[in-house]
């Protein structure tokens, strides 16, 4: 049955459900603007009253800000929740029925081998739980979720979520750019995390598809003539268009961002496929989204410096679209609904390997995730989108388990653009690809460390 809303979707299954307390453990809490978009959706969801949220981040002193500023939000809507500062990670995972990972390790080193530090830090996390809270879900939400989630149920029995809102999200601008009602658009988009393709597309119960079709011939041109989009607006972007035409399906959320190096070769170009900014991998598209993180941490600052001011201001209290809530609720309280959610495999899509993470639409219940089995995706999906990235998530995953020069050498050998969306070639040659190796290197103490210094 298709995922048939833009949003989380939840039903009643005719079963009595009763609520019952439970702990979410948060790791990364220190992020004023995610852990109140949870507080909120917690508070505005009655069969999850009476929860405790054990706040942990490296910076306690954020996380004591946090708390404060929740136990403001729930009195100010009146919701029933009980609030903690947890001062190790340990702490925040002990006797919690859900952990929600949002922390990432920070690092900043060479492209693509930054992401080393987070998977190893990922896997940590997941046994930690595995070790402490072993009936524990972990909902890692923070990225790369397809490489984390991966690594995480590879090499640990946590039981893994991962969560992304890209999908939905991109309909969602797909329906609202061809003059659709959301609520009458049935999809589904199975893939890879940010490598996801509209398979199935209704409105109204029929086709979708030559609506689409109908926009591309008459109205695309015009729309890109005149079109002046936000830093994320992607899905009817030039990029998009031209990957349905080189795949047959229409790429959703981030997916159209990561078609090919040839979308991002230098500033005219990514103006070309992306619009006036270049979309969010240009210097403007990039600067726009950092000043808009700045201008919300800048309210944020202003609300936590003034008791005295209304957080419903900041956060109106009305529940987001995000996934993470209705989730826990299905699982904990047996509230079932459907969600795209990222698990192992298992068989889901033919071809892709079974212990390696894909994106699916899933029915989630007191009983736990049923993935929705997809089988075989068109042949130019496979070739030209799922496979190569399934090639270069393994070289990322096995470099992370088994850090090594040559491993190392070859991904900067084979580089395509695939990391930041930067332009081939990478190196010209192979001294050059050993001098920038020995370059990275020098940058990343810890990355060599792990190599022998």
């Amino acid at each position: 049955m298709p995922y048939a809303s833009t949003t989380a979707r939840t039903e009643n299954t005719g079963a009595t459900t009763i609520s019952k307390s439970i702990k979410i453990g948060v790791i990364g809490a220190g992020s004023a603007q995610f852990s109140l978009g949870l507080v909120r959706d917690l508070c505005l969801t009655p069969s999850l009253a009476g929860t405790t949220v054990s706040l942990m981040d490296i910076d306690v002193e954020r996380a004591e800000m946090v708390r404060d500023l929740a136990e403001r939000y729930v009195k100010e809507i009146g919701g029933d929740l009980r609030f903690e500062v947890a001062q190790t990670r340990e702490d925040a995972i002990s006797e919690a029925d859900f952990v929600i990972n949002s922390a990432s390790t920070g690092a900043h080193g060479a492209r693509s081998f930054a992401q080393i530090h987070d998977l190893r830090f990922y896997v940590e996390v997941a046994r930690d739980i595995e070790r402490i809270s072993p009936d524990a879900w972990l909902i890692q939400i923070s990225n790369p979720v397809f490489e984390g989630t991966t690594a995480q149920t590879r090499e640990t029995g946590a039981k893994v979520i991962g969560l992304c809102h890209g999908a939905h999200h991109g309909v969602a601008e797909l329906a609202r750019g061809l003059g659709l009602g959301e609520s009458e658009v049935e999809w589904e988009a199975p893939g890879l995390n940010h490598v996801v393709y509209l398979t199935h597309f209704t409105y109204k119960g029929e086709d979708a598809y030559p609506l689409l079709d109908r926009w591309i011939e008459n109205e695309a041109e015009e729309y890109w003539r005149t079109y002046e989009p936000d830093y994320n607006e992607n899905q009817l972007s030039r990029a998009a268009i031209e990957q349905y035409r080189m795949v047959g399906l229409i790429p959703l959320g981030d997916t159209p961002r990561a078609g090919g190096w040839w979308f991002h070769s230098d500033d005219d170009t990514k103006r070309r496929w992306f619009g006036p900014l270049g979309g969010f991998d240009s210097e403007l598209g990039w600067s726009r989204y950092i000043d808009k993180l700045e201008a919300r941490r800048e309210q944020m600052f202003e609300v936590v410096n003034d008791p005295s001011s209304s957080l419903t201001g900041v956060f109106p209290a009305e529940k987001s679209d995000e996934q993470m809530v209705p989730i826990i609720d299905a699982l904990a309280n047996g509230n079932a609904g459907r969600f795209q959610v990222n698990i192992p495999n298992n068989g889901l899509i033919y071809g892709l390997p079974n212990d390696m993470s894909v994106e699916v639409p899933a029915y989630v219940s007191a009983r736990g995730v049923q993935g929705m089995r997809i089988g075989k995706l068109p042949d130019n999906l496979m070739l030209q989108v799922l496979l190569p990235r399934v090639v270069q998530a393994e070289r990322s995953l096995g470099f992370a388990k088994n850090p090594n020069r040559g491993l190392m050498l070859q991904m900067i050998l084979n580089d395509r653009g695939n990391f930041n969306n930067k332009p081939l070639p990478m190196v010209e040659s192979y001294d050059e690809a050993v001098t920038l190796m020995d370059k990275f290197l020098s940058e990343d103490s810890e990355l060599a460390a792990l190599l022998g210094g």
